[in-house]
This record gives C-alpha cells, structure tokens and sequence, in this order.
C-alpha cells in the first residue's frame, strides 16, 4: 500500500481527484510535459482509469501558460477541504513571504524563491555545500552563466562572463586556495580551469562568424558547450575541497540508531520495461533507462543515509515503478502488508504499524547551522524561506510521507518532474514539507517515459558508501 498523498486539484469550481493510491502534494490541475515540441495537458477523473492525456502544437503554448498560472494560482490561494477517497489531505500553503531574487546572489539562487528559477541540478548541488568562499561564488556565477548564455546562442554574453570569469582566476587564486583542505590542489584544479578557458574562447568567437542555424555555428557551439562543461566540473571539484576537513552536519543524538550519511554518495539506478519495450525518449529508443544520483548527507544526513543504506541492503533491486503521473515518479512500497523497510526502529521515532522503521521529516534551511526535525517549515513559522537543497530541478528527489504525520517516512521516495510553467518562482509548495536529498545529474530525461510497473533492476552506491555511518 502506497502512501495516500492525494493532490486537490481546481478548475474553477470543478475538483478533480488523481489516482488514489499514490503520492502527491498540493499541486495545480494541470501538468505538462517536458517536450519540447508540443504540450501535454493532463486531467484526472474520479475513476483512476479515467486519465487522459490530449497533445497540443506548440502554436497554443500561450495559452497553456496561461491556463497553467492561472491554476497555479487558484491552487495557491484557495484550499478545498477535503476529498472522495481513502486519501490524505492536504491544506493549502501559502509563502509568508517572497524573497527578492539576485543572480549574484548563492542563497536566492539556491532557494528557488526569486524572479529566476535555478533548475540545475550540479549547481544546486554547488550551493548546497558548507562553504563559505565569495570568491569562488562569484567565479560560480559567471561560469553557469557562460552554459545559459551558450544555450541561447548570446555568444557575446558567454564571452563577457568568460572575461569576468578569467580575471577572478588571475586575481583572485589565492583567496580561494586559502580556503581548502589541500591549497595545491586547488591550485592544479584552477590551473586546468586556465587552461580550458583558452579554447573556449576560441570556439565562442569562432561561433560568432558563423550565420544562425549554420551547421558550422551549431558545431562550435557544440563544443564550447563541452568546453564549458568540463570546466563546470572543475569548479565543483574546486568548491568541494573547500569543506572543512571533517565536516558533519550536526544531528541530535536523538537519531545516532538510524543510517546517517556523513557527505555525499553517487547511486547509480537501471530501469527496464516489465514486456521489453523500449524507453522512448522524443524519439530515441532504448533497453535500458540509466539514472546517476547524487546524494546529499550535507543538507539531509538522516534522509540520505536512510535511502543510501536501503540501496546498500538490495532494497530498491527489483521494486516496481508505483507511481508516474507527470507530476512524480514514485517508489518504495514493498510488496506485502508493510508501507516501508522492516527494520530495528529508532526509539526517537519509532516503528510503524508493521514495524517499519521510521525516519524524522528533516529540513535544512539555508543560513541554519543544521536541519530541524520532525516539524514543517511553516510550523516552525518561517514559511518561504529558502532550504539548502530546493525542489526546483527536474529529477529532484524527496522522501515521501502521510501528510499529518511528519514522522512517517520509511522507504517511499519520489522524484519530482519539474516544470517551470507550474511552479513559478517563489511559489514551491514542496520547500520546506518534504525534505529534498539529491539529485539526477545523468539521464534525468528518461523520467519522461518512466511508467508505473517499470522496473528497478539495480540500485548501487558506485561512489561515497565509505561516509554512511552505520547506527551506534
């Protein structure tokens, strides 16, 4: 049995209720797909057979977005009391306030809550680490920016920030070195970045005396991008030498019985199609979906070492897809009675009805010194603020849970199919209610055509099972 997080959704006067039996906030009436080309509008009746899905050309993306806000805000500022249905409600959220966005600025960015919405997840990651360096923040600003500014063809954009970029390396190189562990590696990292910035260079300004849409101009954008990418990798590389030498985000001894993870772990996941179909990806078949996660024990060590513990144990091997409704795509539930992991409970919080081992809701929000625990962010009376992980990236992943029983996560967990259109900035619902722990960083696309009773033929910890800490 899937936890029953039914989403109340409106048109109007019109309540339409989604699939009973499967997880979801507070959400609008309408999802969209993620293509491209054309738009999905999705409507779910009473009956969970009753699902419809109706393309639209792109020629009426307007007025999606329209539609789309409008519901957005109905959902957001009107709350219905309740639904047919063995279901768990969910009472409207209100933000307490919006907080003003700035690019230049790591913690809105971070937060989601601004006039822009950042849906990169390696960036996201970025800010979430415990560092506090404003140089390297600023060097991060202006290399993300050359990725945006290369996707939209503003070539002479993605040049001004590789020149801005540039000089902070020149200039600045010891006031971020003299915040690592290890300064000479952090010196031969920035090195590689120099190094790379030269040929970057070289395919930006060859881009710019190509015609638009030219094979020639695509291919030189292509590689700038490549370009851009490695040395993105390079500064994540740089930021994470930067966390002090034995770093751990603080928990209550309250939870030292349950899975803590003490850093990040990678988790690699392969999904197939229970009859052998293909994955369809716009068009690109294939056998096998492959998703690589990361797994953030900075900003939720309880959350983390819960999921990267069960991935250890075999846990997920083999689970069925119990969820993908184009709002989530959720997993979790064993097969049986028991809604979660049977395991030794923690005694802070418990077991549940089928002694499935509980872990606290757990929520970090950014300026704290660590996450509280078994409340929500709008109990706690600061609705709005920013948590350090946020959900706006598609493939996000939170840890699911009744809606009135903070402490009733076990193994359920979901990844959020993130649409902008739906979640305008500063109006995330998710913040602050679920706790988010990683990201997919690699082949979050296959999301798309994840269905319910696909399956999960392995999930393995490929990088950091080393910083999971075992129960004392």
């Amino acid at each position: 049995m899937r936890f029953h997080f039914l989403s109340p959704l409106l048109l109007g006067s019109l309540s339409i209720t989604p699939p009973v039996a499967s997880f979801a906030p507070h959400v609008p009436i309408i999802t969209t797909s993620i293509r491209e080309r054309t738009s999905t509008f999705q409507v779910y009746a009473r009956n969970p057979a009753e699902h419809h899905s109706v393309e639209h050309p792109k020629t009426i993306d307007s007025l999606k977005n329209a539609i789309s806000a409008a519901a957005l805000a109905t959902v957001l500022w009107t709350a219905p009391a309740s639904f047919a249905g063995a279901s768990t409600h969910f009472s409207s959220f209100i933000s307490s306030q919006v907080v003003a966005s700035s690019v230049a600025n790591a913690k809105e960015m971070a937060s989601g809550t601004g006039s822009r919405v950042n849906k990169d997840p390696e960036s996201l990651l970025r800010y979430g680490l415990p560092i506090d360096n404003k140089e390297v923040r600023e060097l991060q600003k202006y290399i993300e920016s050359i990725r945006l500014n290369v996707s939209s063809k503003r070539k002479t954009a993605a040049l001004d920030d590789l020149k801005k970029a540039r000089s902070i390396v020149n200039t600045k190189e010891a006031k971020m070195t003299s915040s690592c562990r290890d300064a000479n590696i952090c010196s031969s990292i920035i090195q590689s970045m120099k190094d790379k910035m030269g040929p970057l260079e070289e395919s930006l300004q060859a881009s710019t005396n190509y015609l638009n849409g030219s094979d020639q101009e695509r291919e030189a954008l292509d590689k700038s991008y490549a370009t851009q990418d490695k040395i993105q990798k390079a500064l994540t590389a740089l930021e994470e030498q930067m966390v002090p030498a034995g770093y751990v985000t603080p928990v209550p001894s309250d939870y030292n019985d349950l899975p803590q993870l003490h850093g990040r772990a990678t988790v690699e996941m392969l999904l197939k199609k229970p009859n052998g179909e293909s994955f369809d990806i716009e068009g690109t078949l294939s056998k096998e979906a492959k998703m690589t996660m990361v797994i953030d024990g900075f900003a939720a060590p309880v959350t983390a070492g819960n999921f990267i513990d069960l991935v250890q144990k075999g846990f997920y091997n083999n689970m069925d897809i119990q969820r993908s409704d184009g709002f989530v795509v959720q997993t979790g539930d064993p097969k049986g009675e028991a809604e979660g992991y049977v395991g030794t409970p923690s005694k802070a919080v418990g077991a549940g009805k089928h002694g499935e081992r509980l872990i606290p809701l757990e929520i970090f929000v950014k300026g704290d010194k660590g996450p509280f625990y078994e409340t929500t962010i709008e109990d706690e009376g600061r609705g709005g603020q920013a948590t350090v992980l946020p959900f706006s990236s598609y493939g996000a992943m939170g840890w699911a849970r009744e809606e009135y029983e903070p402490n009733s996560g076990s193994s359920q967990f979901f990844w959020l199919l993130f649409d902008s259109d739906l979640t305008p900035a500063g109006k995330n619902v998710l913040d602050g209610r679920y706790p988010c722990f990683g990201y997919v960083v690699e082949g979050a696309d296959f999301l798309r055509d994840i269905k319910e009773g696909d399956i999960i033929v392995s999930a393995k910890v490929t990088d950091g099972a080393e910083k999971l800490v075992q129960p004392k």
